[in-house]
């Protein structure tokens, strides 16, 4: 089948647990360029409860949906075991994707999909909507002219309040997770440190990290060495005990600093910091920094779909994934790991 330029793109949601339901099908839906036509889960009766909800004509099975010609674009919310398979299915099918984070596991499963979305000429999005908020991107505009000096510490922090739990979920579960808060919550965050320094070599890592209850981590805290002497530490949780989660940034260099949430940005000017914070925009109708990030996330991927820019394949979560791994080696060997 084929679409004619001012068409909707036809979409398959993969998937129908909690960000699809919170984030991508409420988002999807209110899009005038985007249409919906199916829904796959492996609960069958949730997936159909969903897709009368929002309503999407189809339930259809995984292997289905990667093959139907009718859909153009998959959006994968499922377990990260299955990503990198999934992923690499839906690209050998024709299929523009975005992936929920992680890509893959290991560097090299992130460079198979990177290689067969290249062969596909198809375009592959990471769900890392922090990227995607406005006080991230002028951070990252002022590291990247060189307005802070040269960059000598990143410091990352993502910190989610303890909500006990009835059971387990696959988020606990090694073999599907591939870890706890670190392969979570530090993805995201790693990935946000490493983007506002667009993305320089890691060089070693040490990492450590708590177990209580579950068979994978519930905090990590890790310090890397990244090219250039920079350094670069995280600390992640399941289990702060607070009011709030807390996610946070904060950058030094030889001629300034700089932090979020909020945006706060000070550099050296007539022999002493003076703030230079941009003024950022406010999300749409009270909308929450976190759903617009995401909203902003699926706008860029449509219009990389329609052809309004050339979305650059993403190479760099090999660079992601191998800090990723050899934090777990650093772990489990009680060392730091050079990479």
């Amino acid at each position: 089948m084929t679409r004619a330029a001012r068409d909707p793109i036809r979409v398959g949601v993969l998937g129908t647990g909690a960000i699809s339901q919170i984030v991508h099908l409420p988002i999807l839906s209110e899009r005038e360029d985007v249409d919906v036509v199916a829904v796959s889960d492996e609960d069958v009766h949730k997936a159909r409860t969903i897709a009368q909800r929002f309503g999407v004509p189809r339930v259809i099975p995984d292997a289905e949906m990667m093959a139907d010609p009718e859909v153009e674009a998959i959006f994968l919310c499922t377990p990260n075991h299955l990503h990198e398979e999934q992923a690499v299915a839906a690209l050998e099918g024709g299929k523009h994707v975005l992936v929920e984070r992680p890509l893959a596991f290991t560097p090299s499963g992130c460079d198979r999909i990177v290689k067969v979305a290249d062969e596909a000429s198809r375009t592959v999005v990471v769900g890392m909507s922090h990227r995607f908020r406005p006080e991230a991107a002028a951070l990252r505009s002022f590291v990247a002219g060189g307005e802070l000096g040269d960059i000598y510490a990143v410091c990352g922090a993502w910190l989610n309040r303890k909500i006990p739990l009835p059971q387990a979920t696959w988020r606990q579960r090694p073999e599907q997770a591939g870890g706890g808060a670190l392969m979570d919550l530090g993805v995201q965050a790693l990935d946000l440190c490493l983007w506002i320094l667009d993305y320089p070599a890691v060089q070693g890592v040490r990492a450590v990290a708590y177990r209580d209850e579950y068979e994978v981590e519930e905090a990590a805290t890790l310090l890397a060495r990244l090219e250039g002497g920079v350094a670069l530490s995280l600390e992640v949780s399941w289990g702060y005990f607070a009011g709030e989660d807390r996610h946070q940034v904060r950058l030094m260099g030889t001629e300034g600093a700089g932090s979020l949430p909020p945006l706060e940005i000070y550099k050296q000017l007539g022999g002493r910091p003076l703030e230079v914070t941009p003024r950022q925009p406010l999300p749409r109708g009270g909308e929450n920094p976190y759903t617009n990030a995401y909203r902003r996330e699926i706008d860029y991927f449509v219009r990389a779909i329609l052809g309004e820019w050339d979305e650059a394949l993403p190479r760099e979560q090999a660079v992601l994934m191998g800090l990723v791994q050899a934090a777990y080696r650093s772990i489990e060997e009680s060392r730091e790991v050079e990479l």
